[in-house]
């Protein structure tokens, strides 16, 4: 989860109080966050370190991601302050910001949304803040930039209105940020490929046929998104507008980012809290929408269904008052059987009713929650399938072969390619964004990873006799989520001579095991040649339970073998686990 670190002095200043850490370490426990005090071996080795206290937040708490905040919370919980209301205000007449969209950005990042702080106020504490907020943000909710990219800009040194294009990386051209010459957008890129903090960001756009870029009118270049800004519009402690723009992948994301950052420093503004304004984003198509969105909804929650499920009793003018020190405005109606919760744009973390309950919890105090026993009794048991599994492996075991382990993911050619087969016919789930080759797809079949585990033990005595029950994991339209799981099981004898008699035993002492005869019909299973190019010709079978084909088994094809770099046959089968459970 995502650490802040705060200085104690600005703390203890911006609550009113001071607090030893004992009692802060009280109070954020009561509040839902954990503290951290520095030991001595890291003040040793940086003295500063024992002037702040670093703070646990909850990974979809974005709001409490900066000292601003988390003060605001804790105010608000101590119930000393009112949650603020955070609203928009119209530009000036004529002086609308508008950021306008280009096409040829869907080829990269489609989506931008743009807002600016009107009479912001800095200092080097809030400069540093308004910094690291955004860094935070970009590790934790814009997963490193990839799906949104921010852009903090001086507003006095440009003039709108402003262009997202997309263009060829030999016609950006701009001084970017702490850099003393104008570059071209390969160059810059060549630049940060050694630059330790930008380079791992590169991959983003680094093989697209065109970069972003964000320009005004007079073509001075604000950022190549999502690498760095232009050092032209850099903001500075004199700074008193700030023109922030989002670019992203994913919309809703974005406009979370940027409620985020302008509902935590728009406490700076003059008046506070009433100097967000709004930006004028103009889509691809024409259509023109406002940000930030800075949207307010209503959720309803029942009284003693809330209580039922924390296990406590509390009457619906407390449960409300609890519900209002977590920033969430509640009133009772209904006769007091309901409770009407407004949640403010600060929290997009509350997206469900449970969310409000787990809020009301917190407030209550988990310590406060009375220990009972429950009215009904609950025996937990294992899941069929995983108590067959356990069972399989202690009798596959006995019969002489080892079980392995091996990754759940692999490359698009483990599963396709070496094994005689096009990707396009595999329903394979893709890695949208794959780290490395290895780990390109969720693993359709377990035989590739028992292969790669007897590469790398060719040294070792033959036999080699493995085997392995695990997941695998096909696509699944008629699943919510595209793909589904699936227990099968897959054993390889690998020795000078194929051995095609011993994993067929082992497929007869399985069947023998779960009390399945071996003859045709619709009670006991038998194997059927056929054809498969991950297996020799002619030396193939379809295993078939209760008149349906559950798996393979077979001699592999030479060429397999080869592929995966082993110089002995192999015989194998496969099968699926599930239908084993079936009785009838």
């Amino acid at each position: 989860m995502p650490t802040i670190s705060v200085n104690k002095e600005e703390l203890f200043k911006a609550l009113g109080k001071r607090y030893t850490f004992e009692e802060f370490d009280e109070l954020c426990f009561e509040f839902g966050v954990e503290p951290e005090e520095p030991d001595e071996d890291d003040i040793i080795e940086n003295p500063d370190a024992a002037l702040e206290w670093k703070i646990e937040i909850g990974a979809n708490r974005y709001d409490l991601l900066c000292i601003e905040g988390l003060v605001r919370g804790l105010l608000v919980f101590l119930e000393r302050v009112e949650a603020p209301r955070y609203k928009t205000i119209p530009p000036w007449p004529g002086k609308t910001q508008r950021l306008r969209i280009l096409p040829r950005t869907a080829e990269v990042r489609p989506f931008a949304v743009a807002a600016v702080l009107r009479n912001i106020t800095f200092t080097p504490e809030i400069y540093k803040s308004f910094i690291d907020l955004q860094d935070k943000l970009h590790q934790n909710l814009c997963r490193r930039r990839t799906l949104v990219a921010i852009g903090t800009h001086d507003l006095d040194t440009l003039k709108g209105p402003f262009y997202y294009d997309a263009k060829p990386p030999s016609e950006i051209k701009f001084k970017a940020l702490n850099q003393t010459e104008e570059k071209t957008a390969a160059e810059l890129m060549e630049i940060y490929s050694n630059e330790s903090h930008l380079k791992q960001y590169l991959p983003i756009i680094q093989d697209k046929p065109v970069y972003p870029v964000i320009y005004d009118s007079n073509g001075v270049v604000l950022s190549m998104p999502p690498i760095i800004n232009g050092d032209h519009s850099k903001i500075t402690l004199n700074t008193k507008n700030v023109f922030i723009e989002c670019t992203a992948t994913d919309l809703n994301k974005a406009t979370i980012t940027l409620d985020t950052i302008v509902t935590m420093f728009s406490q700076y503004c003059s008046p506070p809290y009433e100097g967000i304004e709004s930006a004028e984003v103009v889509n691809p198509c024409g259509t023109s929408v406002m940000y930030p969105e800075l949207h307010y909804r209503l959720e309803e929650i029942d009284v003693s269904d809330t209580n039922c499920k924390i296990g406590i009793c509390i009457p619906p003018g407390e449960m409300a008052r609890l519900l209002t020190k977590m920033c969430l405005e509640s009133t009772p109606f209904d006769s007091g059987n309901k409770i009407m919760v407004e949640i403010p744009p600060t929290r997009h973390d509350v997206i469900h009713a449970c969310d409000i309950v787990e809020d009301v919890a917190i407030a209550y105090g988990y310590n406060n929650i009375v220990k009972t026993i429950p009215q009904t009794n609950c025996i937990g048991n294992q899941y069929p399938i995983n108590k067959l599994s356990d069972l399989l492996r202690q009798e596959i075991a006995a019969a002489g072969f080892t079980e392995v382990l091996s990754f759940a993911l692999c490359s698009r050619d483990d599963v396709a390619d070496k094994l005689g087969k096009n990707i396009k016919d595999i329903k394979a789930v893709h890695i949208a964004n794959p780290k490395t080759l290895e780990f390109q797809v969720a693993r359709t079949t377990l035989l590739p990873g028992i292969l790669k585990t007897i590469n790398k033990n060719k040294s070792m005595p033959l036999p080699l006799k493995l085997f392995e029950i695990s997941d695998i994991v096909l696509c699944d339209s008629a699943k919510d989520v595209g793909a589904k799981n699936e227990r099968w099981l897959c054993a390889v004898n690998y020795n000078k001579s194929s051995g095609f008699e011993i994993v067929k035993g082992l497929l007869d002492r399985v069947m023998q095991l779960l009390e399945i005869p071996a003859e045709r019909g619709k009670t006991g299973y038998y194997i059927e040649a056929c054809d498969d190019p991950t297996y020799f010709q002619g030396r193939c079978a379809t295993v078939i339970l209760r008149g349906k084909a559950i798996g393979k088994i077979g001699v592999l094809h030479p060429d397999v073998v080869t592929k995966f770099d082993i110089n002995n046959p192999c015989s194998a089968f496969e099968i699926s686990v599930e239908p084993l459970l079936n009785r009838t």
